[in-house]
């Protein structure tokens, strides 16, 4: 039986970081108290990815990370050390970018319809072609630069095969021209891609081609290597599946991978929920990677009061009083218009072959309705949905009322069409098998991630912190009940499921948005210095301004470099003044150079130094009360590499850069050696409760079982936050909203009654006994914004 780890500490692999690595810091992490290594894919991946969701060969272990010889290695260094694996895997798209690495892509393009991989792809095999989007934006110029080579069709660096007997020779001498119209494929400008693409892909990733995991065979093929590692080795704990919600029918691939792996191994689910919503009831799940902990977690230590000022503060900068949802409901509409065109009208064909050509079933004749008027409608339709899918399937009608919410939007957007939409919404209800609803149901999760999480995300810049994977920027922070009330529901429901503050595909790290947070408690101060900043240096965007000084000051200090690198990406996934599909060269230009300005601005930075002086303190104390609550509430934490000290990382790439290992060894071994050391910006104070809550978890897992508030009582009680686990056993209490607490003249006489009333309490941060079953505050958490209590066992 596979046992459930304490925690999790996440490690992106790639050839920089090998199985070899992980095993030489393997001690470290069983010294750190982590309970399970939690590992990014480790199948065969494009040669140089740094994050191997790109898998190539789904068959193999990836060499680069060290092969199969070293994996088992690993695996018995972690059994050594009373530790497990757990495992990323990727069921729904395989990596193309460079097909002669990927063995069935490359058998598809060579033998079309008639390849033994043909239908483990999602390909249109009814197009004349299968387009691949790889040529120049001047796709007549870029054809004449065809070469037949060894074999192969070339294009620069491309290399794609030829179909027996169409290469030409001495009897046909064929141009390279005719040769490859004489292919399967097509070569085709990358622009067409989005408009044209004849296979499903991930997200608009068109070197991510969707694989159909659905068909038992495609399933087979697609998981017998990691199947059978998990049946030689239960030191492996068990998988995190990623993106599921690009599958045909996830509750059916998992019910199947459940009945593969067992009941007992941890199964969870990349997914991102809704505010309020919840996993599906059919998914033999444990949980899901965390998201909405996150935001209950950050959210708590972000004050409400600040939003009246910051929501002005960013209606003047960019002219525009804008709320969250109006922003979120343009990048919805951007994406369906601009990038995700192929897949509307691929779902637009499905409806008119499928459902729709059933008048009875939707209500209209689709013979009255014009292309253009479906396609809008397919589009309007998959921009309404609250959530990022449903799940409907013949057998289970699980999200019926998202799609019921959703048609209801789009008709308010569009009553023109309200006609077609009441048809679009009768033939996925009514037909929820088709393929028209299963490519629908596909389609709107990516509406969601890239015109919310890729598009909104970086627009509304009121207070970026609130901009997270899993958040709602609309709604500014998360009350302390709310905060109860879901650590609360994840105990009752899902006990199991993972926690996390930090991933890869988090826009900032934790300790980012905790100094962030502080700028909610000072949002008169921010925006007078935002003003003058801003004037001093100017950015081609009014939007993007108000993100820049803040990522500028959330992760100072930062090297122009790696800011510069940011903001470009920021401003094209915004796609206001540039974009990565049309870019603005002297947009671009201006961003770029914009980080090496401001640093070179020697007045400027002083200011900013000084300010940024004055809000690390209290975004420290947030940084400790994250870490405390996140690893001692309901779920499994994972820790994500290196943020067991404060780590000022903004999004990928910047958060795969290398981690230090022996410099937090180092530290540890003080800490060990009785080191209580101060909250500064070391980050030791942030490793001492991390071993602290991460041994307890794994060596008296007794302790983190059920969940009860606990209320501070006394003048300061809003700025406490607390629970007890373990039947009363365990206390966690944290400082919430630090600045307005040393505003307000400190704790003063305010208590925290602990459970039971019992006095023989020791604070394990802190290292000392409390005193009485009443603790000031004040006294209680004098040394360490936070402090963990227990009970002697």
């Amino acid at each position: 039986m596979s046992r459930l780890p304490g925690s999790t500490y996440r490690l992106q692999f790639s050839a920089d970081r090998t199985f070899a690595d992980a095993r030489a810091i393997a001690g470290y992490l069983d010294r750190l108290g982590i309970g399970a290594l939690y590992a990014s894919p480790l199948l065969e991946s494009t040669a140089g990815s740094n994050h191997g969701y790109d898998v190539v060969d789904p068959t193999r272990i990836s060499a680069e990370r060290g092969g199969e010889a070293e994996l088992r290695a690993l695996l018995a260094t972690l059994r050594e050390h009373g530790m497990t694996l757990l495992l990323d895997i990727v069921p729904n798209h395989l990596g193309v970018a460079r097909p002669a690495e990927n063995p069935w892509w490359w058998d598809v393009l060579t033998h079309g319809s008639a390849s033994r991989y043909a239908h483990h792809f999602d390909v249109d095999w009814g197009a004349p072609a299968l387009l691949l989007p790889v040529l120049d934006a001047d796709e007549a110029g870029a054809l004449e630069q065809l070469e037949i080579v060894d074999g192969e069709l070339r294009y620069h660096e491309h290399r794609f095969p030829l179909a027996p007997g169409t290469e030409g020779g001495p009897d046909d001498p064929a141009t390279p021209q005719q040769v490859h119209e004489r292919q399967h494929y097509r070569l085709v400008s990358w622009r067409r891609g989005t408009a044209e693409l004849t296979y499903r892909r991930f997200f608009d990733v068109s070197d991510l081609a969707a694989v159909r995991v659905e068909d038992p065979g495609v399933f087979a093929d697609t998981h017998g290597r990691v199947l059978e590692l998990l049946r030689s080795d239960d030191t492996i704990a068990g998988l995190r599946i990623d993106h599921p919600d690009g599958l045909s029918d996830p509750g059916g691939y998992l019910r199947r991978l459940r009945s593969e792996i067992g009941p007992d191994r941890w199964l969870l689910v990349e997914k991102i929920l809704g505010v309020g919503e919840d996993l599906p009831a059919s998914w033999p799940v444990d949980g899901t990677s965390g998201y909405e902990a996150l935001r209950e977690v950050c959210g708590v230590f972000i004050d409400p009061d600040g939003a009246g000022l910051l929501t002005q503060l960013a209606a003047e900068h960019t002219g525009r009083k804008r709320s969250a949802h109006a922003v979120e409901a343009d990048g919805r509409h951007l994406v369906v218009d601009e990038i995700l065109l192929a897949e509307v009208r691929r779902i637009a064909d499905a409806f008119r072959a499928g459902p729709g050509a059933d008048a009875g079933l939707v209500g209209i004749d689709l013979a009255d309705v014009t292309a253009a008027d479906l396609h809008d409608a397919v589009a309007e339709f998959c921009c309404g949905f609250p959530v990022y899918r449903s799940y409907l399937t013949p057998a289970i009608a699980e999200g019926r009322a998202a799609a019921d919410t959703a048609v209801s939007v789009a008709r308010t957007r569009r009553p023109d069409l309200g006609a077609v939409l009441t048809a679009l919404h009768a033939g996925l209800v009514g037909e929820p098998g088709s393929e028209y609803a299963t490519r629908l149901q596909q389609t709107t999760g990516m509406v969601t991630a890239k015109g919310v999480e890729d598009t909104a995300f970086y627009r509304y810049n009121r207070l970026v912190a609130l901009n997270e994977v899993g958040g709602d920027p609309a709604r500014f922070g998360v009350p302390p009940a709310e905060f109860h009330a879901g650590m609360a529901h994840r105990e009752a429901g899902r006990s199991r499921t993972m926690t996390t503050l930090s991933t890869h595909d988090t826009k900032r790290s934790e300790d980012v948005r905790a100094r962030l947070a502080v700028l909610a408690e000072r949002p008169a101060d921010w925006a007078q210095r935002l003003r003058r900043w801003s004037v001093r240096h100017p950015l081609p965007d009014r939007s993007l301004e108000l993100l820049a000084w803040q990522s500028l000051v959330g992760a100072w200090p930062i090297p122009a470099e790696r800011l510069s690198g940011y903001l470009t990406k920021a401003a094209k996934e915004a796609k206001l003044v540039t974009s990565h599909t049309d870019a603005v060269p002297e947009v671009d230009d201006a961003v770029a150079a914009w980080p090496g300005a401001v640093l070179a601005d020697r007045e400027l930075v002083a200011e900013i130094e000084a300010f940024v002086g004055g809000i690390a303190g209290p975004g420290w104390s947030n940084s400790l009360g994250q870490k405390l609550l996140q690893l001692t509430g309901p779920g499994v934490p994972d820790v994500y590499q290196g943020t067991e000290l404060f780590e000022y990382s903004l999004v990928d790439p910047d958060n795969r850069r290398p981690v230090d290992i022996a410099h937090r060894e180092r530290l540890l071994a003080r800490l060990d050696d009785g080191e209580r050391p101060p909250v500064d910006a070391s980050g030791a104070a942030k490793l001492l409760v991390t071993a602290t809550a991460a041994r307890l978890r794994r060596y008296r897992p007794e302790l983190f079982t059920g969940y009860g508030p606990l209320h501070a009582q006394g003048p300061a009680a809003g700025h406490a936050v607390a629970f007890s686990r373990g039947g009363g056993a365990l206390v966690a209490v944290a400082t919430r909203l630090p600045e307005g607490l040393e505003r307000r003249g400190g704790w003063e006489d305010t208590t925290l009654p602990l459970p039971g009333g019992f006095d023989d309490w020791h604070d394990m941060i802190a290292d000392r006994p409390v005193d009485g079953p009443a603790p000031r505050l004040g006294d209680l958490l004098e040394r360490y914004p936070v402090a963990l209590l227990v009970r002697p066992a």
